[in-house]
């Protein structure tokens, strides 16, 4: 019998509209077999169906499912703001071996409105910034040609790298890869109709976004992490 491909239900979206509404446990307990039918449970068998995917291209990110899940409470420990929980759900493919610091991978969020699919490095740790950018320094060329492949471009923009006001110490200020350089993150996002959770191509479209992106990623893991490792399952 084939397997039916991956996607997710109106009754997902509704729950999640009604959440940005009603951001409080007691809304949320009351609702929660909804959550872990029409949002958890979907989301655990897309990622399966993702890491197949993954699995041709960069194995080195396949990792079980509830690894990859990102979990819908928020820490609110040190927030002003002080709601329960995430509006969205979101998953995160982490290199292995960087699990637990900020290397790069992939990403998947999906909130009332969009879905965003995303790779990159977002907000790294001081230790990793740093090789990145001498990384980058030593080897700008090369990531200008990942960066300016036509499919990658036409499927996904650059995200906001948070830039500095001055370049970084160390650098020449006329270091030809000083638009590099200023920023402290590095990454490329789609960001689609939250109708396309739907439609049962949702797991291929992440799949191929990933695609396009994983030359990227993998460049940017360079000066971070050993040999790439064979999946973990």
């Amino acid at each position: 019998m084939p397997v039916q491909p991956v996607h997710f239900s109106e009754a997902a979206l509704k729950f999640l509209r009604g959440l940005k509404r009603n951001n409080d446990r007691i809304w949320f307990d009351e609702r929660k077999p909804i959550y872990e039918a029409e949002l958890k449970a979907p989301l655990l068998a897309l990622i399966d169906e993702v890491n197949a995917g993954l699995a041709r291209f960069s194995p080195e990110h396949v990792r079980p499912a509830p690894k990859v899940m990102m979990r819908i409470y928020r820490d609110i420990r040190f927030s002003k703001n002080k709601a329960p929980y995430k509006t969205h759900v979101s998953a995160w493919w982490a290199r292995q071996g960087l699990e637990k610091t900020s290397g790069g991978g992939f990403y998947f969020h999906l909130d009332a409105n969009e879905i965003h699919i995303a790779a990159g490095v977002y907000m790294p740790e001081r230790e990793q910034l740093l090789a990145i950018r001498s990384h980058l320094a030593e080897h700008h060329a090369e990531y200008r040609k990942i960066m300016a492949s036509k499919k990658l471009k036409a499927s996904m923009q650059v995200f906001d790298g948070n830039p500095m006001a001055r370049g970084p110490k160390g650098y020449p200020a006329d270091h030809p890869a000083m638009d590099l350089l200023v920023q402290r993150q590095w990454g490329v996002i789609a960001v689609l109709p939250a109708a396309r959770a739907l439609e049962p191509t949702l797991a291929r479209d992440i799949v191929e976004h990933f695609r396009l992106a994983a030359p990227m990623v993998s460049f940017l893991n360079r000066p971070l992490a050993s040999r790439p490792k064979a999946p973990l399952f």
